[in-house]
């Protein structure tokens, strides 16, 4: 009777041994899944939210007409634009900024692939990060990745955009006649350089938006993907 109990024991406690190695890959396979899932959702996010508010920005007025990033006459302009507006010349100051903004909506058009680059690289542990960080982190990983790489795709985009719409004559008007009124400091700023850094400026803000909306709003989140990831920082 004992060495039939011995046995049993002996069976039970091996078949738990083998058992074990099995529930651990179990688990492993598991906690990879998630991982992956991470990943894949935060990926998800992205591409929705570049998809979704890059492409307002590469229509007509998507720059112009958003208050947000509409691109104003640079700092040391204001003075042009208000000497204009006292000598007639509003309507000049006008096409001066709707230039800007055009050439920023030709530039946006470029941003896709650049933004699609670097959400395929994320990795886990960024996914991990940034799904856990603040209501910005995505938009700042971004930043970190392409604003180089942006930078330097939209500056000679936009430097064509203002010779295809005439912007380098307009504006070379615009500084030509402030230039020329009694009294004023000259000016000659690089338009392109700064409107460059505007466009990317308002890349960023609207993905940021986005990515707030996601985060804050539930409807915002149309896959089960999300709605599982995105359910990791509901619950910090």
């Amino acid at each position: 009777m004992k060495s039939i109990l011995y046995l049993a024991t002996s069976l039970y406690m091996m078949s738990s041994c083998l058992e074990l190695p099995a529930l651990a890959a179990s688990h492993s396979h598991q906690s990879s899944h998630n991982q992956l899932d991470l990943a894949g959702g935060l990926k998800e996010a992205l591409d929705h939210g570049i998809r979704k508010q890059v492409v307002k920005l590469t229509a007509v007025d998507g720059f112009y007409k958003n208050e947000l990033v509409k691109i104003m006459m640079p700092e040391e302009l204001q003075r042009v634009d208000k000497a204009l507006r006292k000598v007639g010349l509003g309507s000049l100051a006008d096409e001066g900024v709707l230039m800007l903004n055009r050439a920023a909506e030709d530039a946006v058009k470029e941003a896709t692939p650049i933004f699609v680059n670097a959400v395929k690289n994320i990795s886990i542990a960024d996914a991990k990060s940034i799904i856990m960080g603040d209501n910005r982190a995505a938009t700042t990983f971004l930043e970190t990745q392409t604003t180089q790489p942006l930078y330097t795709q939209f500056k000679p985009v936009i430097q064509q955009s203002f010779a295809k719409v005439g912007a380098d004559k307009v504006w070379n008007q615009i500084i030509s006649k402030y230039n020329g009124l009694p009294l004023v400091k000259k000016v000659n700023p690089d338009l392109t350089d700064y409107t460059t850094r505007k466009a990317l400026t308002g890349v960023f803000t609207m993905i940021a938006l986005e990515e707030q909306n996601i985060r804050s709003n539930l409807n915002a989140r149309p896959t089960k993907l999300l709605q599982q990831v995105f359910a990791l920082q509901d619950r910090k």
